[in-house]
């Protein structure tokens, strides 16, 4: 196989290299990498459609947020008091196969996983160019049923581009962040930007098996809708809240991008059990901080959220607006012929300040 014009033996032997053109501007602005394990339901989420039938619309309802014309659903009441310190791209989508494994290499590199090449995380090319520190919370993604990479370590630039990985178990956040593993690992990620790590990952889940996760297929070992409100939600909500909130509190929100994805979004329609099913076609991301604008929604679902209406934004445009807004030049090179971004990967234009 072949890797953008780069044989895969010349491209593995070559990947440990030097980069061939930094590109790196002085920056040091941290991002905060948000990873919803399981695939969030636009629908039901950032992306609700009160007036489509009840097979579609699910059963929460819309609710105001801090930045008139924005609505949220009512499972994120604190994340809607914060509005102003985020987007939300509503038309997100991708064409890779919709098992997680692929989206999370997706939409942690920008790049489709080929074969049995592995395309590095964010925070490892970051770390091989500029040297920036990249920790994992509370730990690594693990069996979500594809077998293939996660796109969350260092791929073919090698282990000592791997990230630290971090246990959470210790830390004594907040009582508002919750006690949870995500809520502690939020607040971790805090206090590292505080002490200067300029990548953060936190994966919010392990696993999609026989926990209550995003991947809300209706039955066991998946998750029911009604999670979303009890458990799910909640739980993003007041960690995800407490943490824009502190940072800008710190004055750290201006240099520190926050990322919150899925893998892909849920099928418009409901299913058999009750549940959503994986879909790829459209979905919601949010993103804000360091240079990127708050207060913003970008594109637009059709009626029923399956398919992006306008401004379709792909993984690898995501790619490219987090590597400028950390200062990483989008031609620089890992190996020969490869940038850092996918070839037509554009910065989303409209975030940037």
């Amino acid at each position: 196989m072949r890797t953008e014009g780069v044989g895969r033996r010349e491209f593995l032997r070559l990947g440990a290299a030097p980069a061939l053109s930094i590109g790196s501007s002085k920056n040091d602005t941290a991002c905060i990498l948000l990873m919803l394990v399981g695939g969030p339901s636009q629908l039901d989420t950032f992306d609700l459609k009160p007036d489509a039938p009840s097979h579609v619309r699910g059963p929460f309802r819309p609710i105001r947020t801090n930045v008139s014309g924005i609505e949220i659903s009512e499972i994120f009441p604190r994340t809607a008091r914060q509005a102003d310190k985020f987007s939300i791209i509503r038309s997100m989508h991708h064409t890779g196969a919709a098992v997680h494994d692929a989206g999370h290499h997706l939409m942690q590199t920008g790049r489709l996983f080929e074969y049995d090449v592995e395309h590095p995380g964010y925070g490892c090319v970051l770390n091989r160019l500029q040297g920036a520190k990249h920790v994992m919370l509370p730990g690594p993604i693990g069996a979500t049923g594809g077998n293939m990479p996660h796109g969350d370590g260092p791929g073919y630039l090698g282990a000592r581009f791997a990230p630290s990985v971090m246990g959470c178990d210790s830390v004594i956040a907040p009582a508002r962040y919750g006690d949870t593993s995500f809520g502690r690992s939020c607040y971790q990620a805090l206090r590292l930007v505080e002490s200067g790590t300029r990548f953060v990952t936190v994966n919010m889940f392990e696993t999609v098996f026989d926990t209550l996760t995003w991947d809300i297929h209706g039955a066991k070992p998946f998750t029911p809708i009604e999670a979303y409100r009890d458990v799910v939600g909640p739980m993003f909500d007041m960690a995800y809240s407490s943490l824009l909130s502190d940072l800008a509190n710190a004055g750290l929100l201006a240099k520190t991008m926050v990322v919150a994805m899925g893998e892909f979004g849920r099928t418009p329609r409901i299913n058999p059990a009750g549940g959503r099913d994986h879909w790829t076609q459209c979905y919601s991301v949010l993103a804000g901080g360091g240079p990127l604008r708050g207060g913003l929604v970008i594109g637009a679902s059709d009626a029923i959220g399956a398919e992006p209406d306008s401004r379709p934004v792909t993984p690898g445009d995501l790619a490219a607006t987090i590597y400028r807004g950390m200062g990483v030049g989008l031609a620089t090179e890992l190996a020969p012929g490869l940038p850092v971004v996918a070839t037509g990967a554009k910065p989303i234009a409209e975030l940037f300040v």
